[in-house]
């Protein structure tokens, strides 16, 4: 039974320079439109592919703050009342911009059932903060988060990315002293990926994008892993950090490769053993859900084989890793049979590690990550 849901607001008021997710701008866009047909889409979608309860409901964009109050409200009314019955446990988190967090956009978060706010911080920096096409400042970020306590938000976390443009090791090291004077329960930090049909990815193309170099970036990442630890936050995911108990359920389904629905215009969903993606442009996606119900534009049947890949290369991510009983158990072979020569050659790498019942990376597989995942891909 799917316990969890993702729904897309591709709308912004403005596109950074390294994002390459299904976005528009805000301006002269057809929300109100968009927002009818999200809610065709989920009720078609729950006919099909019924549930009976979700645990953990993720908004994402786009950006959706960017709506406006009524329009958050709408959105909102339109989840309640389509996904059922909500669990007393419901993780239930929307992504927003630290200049949309306005008290009357927060409280209409929180009377909606928002428990979880997910804010694009990504640096501390102003002057690098306007290089990569963000349009909050640093203070933007404190008196964000302070509303968001005021109006009772308990649950708060924060994206970083580094890596970024002519940054050093020093400004990056100050990104992560601001960013734990915040006193937050949860951290994501990424670092920077070049992605075509963005911005930085035109200018690398002319050689105008003075990136730092991967001995940099490297220690970055070390320097993240060490002041996360100082700090109080557990690294259960490469890239993401929380205080005890305040993990993200909803990105924890993705790692523990499990079913979720994806709703609303370029959404992925894996549901019944198939990955789906849905219509990106808004005019597609609208035509497709009025003729037919479901914006499906592509379907693909994952095979046995590409479960226990995924399960490999999503599983690793989790600092606990893959439980080999587990896996034993849920495709009916032996995890060590089957991917004999990536274990091995991974463990005599000392990328990768056995410790009780479980397959993890070591720290120096924390950092090649990508080399190991790789491995385990036929």
């Amino acid at each position: 039974m799917i316990k969890a849901a993702y729904i897309h607001i591709p709308f912004c008021h403005q596109i950074c320079h390294y994002c390459d997710f299904n976005k528009v701008f805000l301006k002269g866009q057809p929300v109100e439109e968009y927002l009818d047909h999200l809610e065709l889409e989920m009720k078609y979608t729950l006919q099909q592919v019924p549930t009976n309860e979700v645990k953990t409901i993720f908004i994402g964009g786009g950006t959706p703050t960017a709506l406006n109050e009524a329009q958050l409200e709408r959105l909102l009314k339109i989840i309640k009342e389509q996904l059922p019955s909500w669990s007393n446990d419901l993780e239930f988190t929307i992504e927003a911009n630290p200049q949309d967090l306005t008290k009357e956009k927060l409280t209409v978060l929180k009377e909606g059932g928002i428990n979880r706010l997910s804010i694009g911080v990504q640096s501390f920096n102003n002057e690098l903060l306007k290089k990569i096409g963000r349009t909050h400042q640093q203070n933007d970020v404190f008196e964000g988060i302070k509303r968001a306590r005021e109006v009772g938000f308990e649950n708060i976390s924060i994206d970083l990315i580094y890596s970024l443009p002519n940054q050093t090791i020093d400004d990056f090291r100050e990104t992560l002293t601001q960013a734990f004077s915040l006193g937050i329960e949860h951290f994501s930090a990424y670092s920077l990926i070049i992605e075509p049909k963005t911005v930085f990815y035109n200018l690398m193309k002319k050689g105008k994008l003075p990136l730092p170099s991967q001995e940099s970036e490297a220690k970055m990442f070390e320097l993240l892993m060490d002041e996360m630890q100082l700090h109080g936050y557990h690294q259960y995911e490469i890239s993401n950090f929380a205080k005890e108990g305040y993990e993200s359920k909803h990105n924890i389904t993705y790692w523990n490769n499990e079913e979720y629905y994806g709703f609303g215009a370029g959404a992925h969903s894996y549901v019944n053993g198939k990955r789906v993606a849905n219509a990106g442009p808004l005019k597609k996606y609208m035509t497709l859900v009025a003729g037919q119900g479901s914006p499906h534009v592509e379907e693909h049947i994952v095979s046995n084989q590409e479960k226990m890949e995924e399960e490999l290369f999503l599983g690793l991510r989790k600092s606990m890793g893959v439980s080999i009983s587990y896996f034993n158990e849920k495709y009916g072979i032996s995890l060590k049979d089957i991917f004999k020569e990536a274990i091995n050659e991974n463990i005599e790498r000392n990328l990768l590690m056995i410790e009780d019942d479980y397959l993890r990376l070591t720290r120096e597989g924390k950092l090649l990550g990508n080399e190991v995942f790789q491995s385990f891909l036929v």
